[in-house]
């Protein structure tokens, strides 16, 4: 008889990945990312409990998007009172801190519950190559999983 297997929270392990961010695509370096976080890699995901990694992605500044988004994706905040909404293009965003734009789009791909906290709170964002988790054991280098055709 076959039973089914349900991950205990005593036997998540966890290992920190580094994504370099020079020359990606925002959006597809943010599934890579939430695809870590959430622990969809392992064979012992489980939908209700925090079975992901940590993620810590370097040059923020030096990713890419595509088409014209830099002049019309446009970001939002609120202050709370009457005629305070704010907005502000990816551009502008960038220049002040490019940090912000992969944490909104990796966030945006997690739960939207405490478990996607939780989850989000594992992931560090880096301008430059420098960051403090280069100590941590067992970083892996994440590599594009897109294969260069010779042609």
């Amino acid at each position: 008889m076959l039973k089914t297997y349900s991950t205990k929270a005593s036997e998540i392990e966890r290992k920190w990945h580094l994504i370099d961010a020079s020359d990606k695509v925002l959006g597809r370096l943010a599934t890579e990312a939430s695809a870590l976080l959430l622990g969809k890699h392992k064979p012992t995901f489980t939908r209700n409990l925090d079975t992901g990694d940590y993620v810590v992605v370097i040059n923020a500044e030096k990713i890419r998007v595509t088409g014209n988004k830099g002049k019309q994706k446009l970001y939002y905040r609120h202050s709370g009172y009457p005629g305070g909404l704010k907005s502000a293009s990816l551009d502008e965003v960038m220049q002040k801190d490019p940090t912000k734009v992969i944490e909104h789009a990796v966030k945006g791909m997690l739960p939207h519950n405490r478990l996607g906290d939780q989850m989000f709170k594992k992931l560090k964002v880096y301008v430059g190559e420098a960051h403090p988790h280069a100590s941590q054991t067992g970083t892996v280098a994440v590599e594009s999983t897109k294969k260069e055709e010779n042609g």
